[in-house]
């Protein structure tokens, strides 16, 4: 039987869970970033980006916003030169969460063997499912849609990296079905770049070297690429482009690790802002705690992340003795991390992780929330 694979991807999803919830905003240019949330119904009362200072990025987009430029991973202040009278809200990941589940569960209802790529993605093994794929296709969208009022984009292949591809080609609300003998006509003439798994580096280099669609990837020898990219990633860039991938849908998949972190409005001095430093760094113990209560899982390798205002990042790990997933021993491994950081300049990110993983099989009561702790010995200047 031939494989049938799709891929999921929701339509702008944080812009469209924010404009179930605004709907006078349908049709206007959004972009989703920065951090308070505006409560007023009026259009006109919603803040603009224009007037948006700080250093934050945009985490969404609505198509209307993208028309101007904007996109995802774009700094505000950058966005703001392009679409300045496009309005500004927070990101809500509560319930971008929640409409997430909703969706997820919505498409297991008609196809179970889901691969859970993110938020706002998934892979779905349709082989064994009845049902014309266009048909089939149609069906999960309309459930989707009914579970959730949004919609998705839906590409049907024989395999996970064409359907990653034709998910994109009829954006938004669009179906794509791509058969095995389409992929000279329909995938070729696009840019390699659009093949998951090459990114910017790999792209620059396949483009120093001529070689800018897919079509021309897929008839460049395997000696030439050899000499950029060696042996493997060669064979892997000529099956790519060629249509060809053999992974299966792997519906449960162990994380490595649960990070959280979050980049400042404004450097902050570890001695000066030490309360706020502390409160963040307590929040995201919390934050983190939950997220592991949530997934089933404690972990042993606490670590935490810093950037300088240079740019420049550190990290510090530590392993504890028990795997954990509370809030309380992950600030403590933390802070212990901490000493042994340099503050010698002021920071721009801060970022907690716990790592080596093991599933919580008996999590009993939910660990409590942490309390404020003593400011004294979380942020006091340089390392010793």
């Amino acid at each position: 039987m031939e494989r049938r694979i799709a891929h999921l991807d929701m339509d702008a999803f944080y812009a469209s869970v924010e404009l179930l919830r605004y709907p006078q905003l349908r049709g206007l240019p959004l972009v989703i970033g920065g951090r308070r949330r505006q409560q007023d119904d009026d259009a006109s009362a919603f803040a603009r980006l224009r007037d948006y200072v700080g250093r934050g990025v945009a985490t969404t987009a609505t198509y209307e916003a993208r028309a101007f430029g904007v996109h995802s991973g774009m700094g505000l202040m950058k966005a703001a030169k392009l679409a300045p009278d496009a309005i500004l809200l927070p990101a809500d990941f509560d319930e971008y969460r929640r409409y997430s589940r909703l969706f997820k569960a919505a498409v297991a209802a008609i196809a179970p063997r889901i691969e859970d790529r993110g938020i706002d993605e998934i892979y779905i093994d349709l082989t064994g499912v009845p049902g014309e794929s266009l048909e089939l296709a149609q069906r999960i969208k309309d459930n989707v849609r009914q579970a959730t009022g949004l919609t998705c984009s839906i590409g049907i292949t024989p395999n996970k990296l064409l359907s990653k591809i034709a998910s994109e080609l009829d954006k938004p609300d669009g179906i794509t079905v791509l058969r095995e003998s389409e992929v000279a006509t329909r995938i070729w003439p696009l840019p390699v770049r659009r093949i998951n798994g090459i990114g910017p580096r790999s792209g620059s280099r396949l483009e120093e070297m001529g070689i800018g669609s897919i079509g021309a990837l897929a008839r460049t020898p395997l000696e030439h690429l050899r000499e950029q990219f060696g042996e493997r990633q060669s064979r892997w860039l000529l099956d790519a482009a060629n249509g060809r991938d053999d992974r299966p849908v792997v519906t449960v998949r162990e994380p490595k690790s649960i990070s959280r972190e979050t980049t400042f409005e404004r450097d902050l001095d570890a001695v000066r802002d030490r309360r706020e430093l502390t409160r963040l760094l307590v929040d995201l113990c919390d934050r983190i705690s939950g997220d592991l209560r949530r997934s089933g899982y404690v972990g042993r390798t606490i670590g935490v992340k810093l950037r300088y205002d240079d740019f420049r990042i550190v990290t510090r790990d530590a392993t504890i003795g028990h795997a954990t997933d509370d809030p309380a021993v992950i600030l403590a491994a933390v802070r212990g991390c901490l000493r042994r950081v340099p503050f010698d300049r002021r920071l721009r990110l801060l970022g907690v992780r716990v790592g080596t993983l093991a599933r919580q099989v008996e999590a009993g009561p939910p660990s409590p929330a942490l309390a404020q702790p003593p400011m004294r010995g979380l942020f006091e200047g340089p390392a010793g």
